[in-house]
């Protein structure tokens, strides 16, 4: 699908969508617990709609029920074998893998995109020195074997994924188990965010130190009623625009709710260097109101290479069609200070949500066409129409694909 935004001078305020990081959060505690759960306020994202799938695939019982889902946890010990379509979803993937290694039985994890060929390095290891089989082929990737806690040892440099996957297995361990992350430790809000769902159904772990987390072995999960809290990671998109959005918790452990400081720092004209170690995934939108604005530094985006899309490659490929010639560094990116014109060529979303709505926001200060702008079905599927209710004349051509 191609969108054409017109410019326009947005007016109003939006309603926060709930958070994906959370949703996935307490689903995945819903279906560890024994008894039903209801999660209140979900958007049916495609990451959202995968983890669903794939609890059902573990045996979890998860019934929609308007914005909300009622979850009827599974015994994960006893399943059969099991095949998980991830679809695009890193969280899905990476969250559920040592789920999958609570039960003797085999399981297959699917995916699309650019899902399977992002890193799982720290798994593969880990299976690897504890005799636990991890085959990738052209079906996916199988894992089986039974997981045992204890201490693990995990480079703290690369997606705080790896770590919340193992905390939400090995409290149902009969041992008690220790992670080490050897630093830099980034993304440590991500974490948090983890801790925190765990606390939320009974379970018990946290920090023993900046770089140790300490998990009693032997619980279980209690079923809860909980409505997810607001997005900060989408709500940034709209404030860039500096409209107002409400449903956010200035207090949230969400790491992304940064994303106020950077957009005024950007805005007064302090071109950084500004470090996304801790929130890679506000890259796109932070470029994008650098080049609103008077251009910026940014430091620390390696991982940004490892997204649905190589982010910072691609978000250089098409601000290059607003005027802008930005440097791609290894490990930073520079959008200079220069004027943002009208793109003479169409733009391009690189199937990545998050290239699409930064692309968006731009093309409402000097309008725009973007193809694959269906990507935003990947965590905001209403984007587009809450851009409308700000008064942004929106076109769409469903049959440009």
């Amino acid at each position: 699908m191609t969108v054409e935004i017109r410019p326009g001078v947005p007016r109003g305020s939006v309603a926060a969508p709930p958070s994906k990081s959370m949703a996935h959060r307490l689903l995945i505690c819903a279906g560890l617990a024994a008894g039903e759960s209801r999660i209140r306020g979900l958007a049916e994202s495609e990451d959202v709609l995968a983890t669903l799938d794939c609890l059902r695939a573990l045996g979890a019982d998860c019934r929609p029920e308007g914005s909300d889902a009622l979850v009827s946890g599974a015994e994960p010990f006893g399943r059969g074998a099991a095949e998980l379509n991830c679809r695009e979803s890193g969280s899905t993937l990476r969250f559920l893998l040592p789920l999958c290694l609570l039960s003797p039985a085999p399981a297959l994890l699917r995916g699309s995109g650019r899902l399977m060929e992002r890193p799982l390095t720290v798994y593969e290891e880990l299976c690897r020195a504890r005799g636990l089989r991890f085959e990738r082929s052209a079906a996916g990737l199988r894992v089986s074997g039974l997981l045992r806690g204890g201490a693990f040892r995990l480079p703290g440099n690369v997606s705080s994924q790896f770590v919340s996957g193992l905390l939400f297995a090995l409290p149902l361990l009969p041992e008690d188990s220790r992670i080490e992350l050897v630093p830099p430790v980034e993304s440590r809000s991500y974490i948090d965010l983890s801790l925190s769902a765990l606390r939320a159904f009974g379970v018990a772990a946290d920090w023993e130190s900046d770089t140790c987390l300490r998990v009693p072995g032997g619980q279980g999960y209690r079923p809860r009623d909980l409505r997810v809290e607001g997005d900060w990671s989408n709500a940034a998109f709209f404030r860039a625009l500096e409209l107002p959005v409400t449903g956010l918790d200035p207090d949230s452990l969400q790491g992304d709710r940064v994303c106020e400081a950077c957009f005024a720092r950007l805005r007064a004209g302090d071109a950084g260097p500004i470090d996304l170690g801790d929130c890679p995934d506000l890259g796109p939108i932070l470029f994008a109101c650098a080049a609103m604005h008077r251009g910026g530094r940014f430091v620390n985006t390696a991982r940004l290479r490892l997204k649905e899309s190589d982010r910072a490659a691609a978000m250089a490929r098409e601000l290059a069609k607003f005027g802008l010639d930005c440097r791609v560094e290894e490990n930073a990116f520079t959008v200079p200070d220069a004027p943002l014109l009208p793109p003479k060529a169409v733009l391009e979303g690189h199937n990545d949500h998050r290239i699409v709505m930064a692309l968006a926001v731009l093309c409402t200060c000097v309008g725009g066409r973007i193809r694959g702008a269906e990507a935003v079905r990947k965590s905001y599927p209403d984007f587009f129409e809450r851009l409308e209710d700000l008064d942004i004349e929106v076109r769409y051509d469903e049959m440009d694909q």
